[in-house]
């Protein structure tokens, strides 16, 4: 049976990866220190044989015992809320917890894959965006510290890849979206959803009319596997290059959940980008992977998800405390 380590297990990716390695036969090993994951995500798993979790910080010194054969880096805050309350945290689990991991896949003779983001472009010059493009990013803006500790993280993966022979995998993620995210985490979807739960107005930052490209949590996660198993060493964008400005996105959620809530719009944040969507070339080509998902039958399932929790959850305001871990 082959051993995985998957960090960051009991976020909203880590979760569905664990689920998906889990089917694929693997043995595995879940790490989060639950700065911002939920042991909810992943309790259905914890009766199984061919699971086991570790409640640990990967800014800390790694240890696995027993052989590992792959390695999954998604630990990390992942939302501007998060983010923006815990930026040193988020620069070093990109960077110290990177580090930590890859020198983990060294000892282990691993391969490891790590989680890159959309956020390495910044706010686009380009459209779409392709895996050359360098970027437009404010290293010392608010959300420097979750774009430069992305950055960071693919620079030194690939120096561990060209200097130490690691076998190394790089996926830049663009917005996913299923069960299992956070709500009021900052991220549009779950947002819209949770003031349509609570019948309150939306609310759209800026005029709008800037884009977003919605994943699904199950095509992302397909992508994820293909590149794994790929021979592929450079960054693969995956993502849904179906685009839509936030406005219609608005009215989507609005005819879904059926409910009658007015539009309001608030001042856009610093360095928000204006654009995203991604450029699938490669994925296609080196992977034979494309989105599958219609953002109609994926926003039907994952309204279904929020749906079904608790009014005592969908009511609260803030969903993680941060302040053992601010020091």
């Amino acid at each position: 049976m082959k051993r995985i380590l998957i960090t960051g297990a009991a976020g909203f990716l880590g979760s569905h990866l664990c689920d998906r390695f889990i089917k694929e036969g693997y043995f595995v090993i879940g790490m989060d220190n639950l700065i911002t994951g939920d042991l909810k995500n992943i309790e259905h798993l914890f009766k199984l044989e061919q699971f086991e979790f570790y409640h640990h910080d990967i800014t800390k010194f790694v240890h696995v015992p027993g052989d590992l054969d792959y390695i999954l880096h998604f630990a990390s805050p992942a939302s501007p809320i998060d983010y923006l309350k815990i930026p040193i945290q988020t620069l070093k689990v990109g960077s110290l917890g990177t580090h930590n991991l890859l020198g983990l896949a060294r000892v282990k003779k691993a391969r490891i894959l790590i989680a890159s983001t959309s956020e390495v472009y910044g706010d686009p010059l380009v459209h779409p965006q392709t895996e050359e493009y360098y970027g437009n990013v404010n290293t010392i803006g608010p959300r420097g510290v979750y774009d430069e500790a992305k950055r960071f993280q693919e620079s030194i993966t690939m120096a561990y890849h060209t200097f130490h022979g690691v076998e190394t995998r790089i996926v830049r993620i663009f917005n996913t979206y299923g069960p299992r995210m956070r709500l009021n985490d900052g991220r549009v979807i779950p947002a819209f959803i949770g003031q349509a739960l609570r019948g309150e107005d939306l609310t759209i930052f800026g005029d709008g009319m800037q884009t977003r490209s919605f994943c699904y949590v199950d095509d992302q996660v397909e992508g994820i596997y293909r590149l794994l198993h790929s021979d592929y060493v450079y960054p693969v964008n995956i993502g849904n290059p179906d685009e839509i400005t936030i406005k219609d996105f608005a009215e989507e959620i609005i005819k879904l959940t059926g409910t009658n809530q007015k539009v309001v719009y608030h001042p856009l944040p610093i360095n928000d980008p204006l654009q995203r969507q991604p450029d699938t070339t490669k994925a296609k080509e080196l992977l034979g992977w494309e989105a599958k998902v219609n953002r109609s039958e994926g926003m039907k399932i994952t309204y279904d998800y929020f749906r079904s929790l608790s009014k005592e959850e969908l009511s609260k305001e803030e969903h993680k405390d941060f302040s053992n871990y601010i020091k």
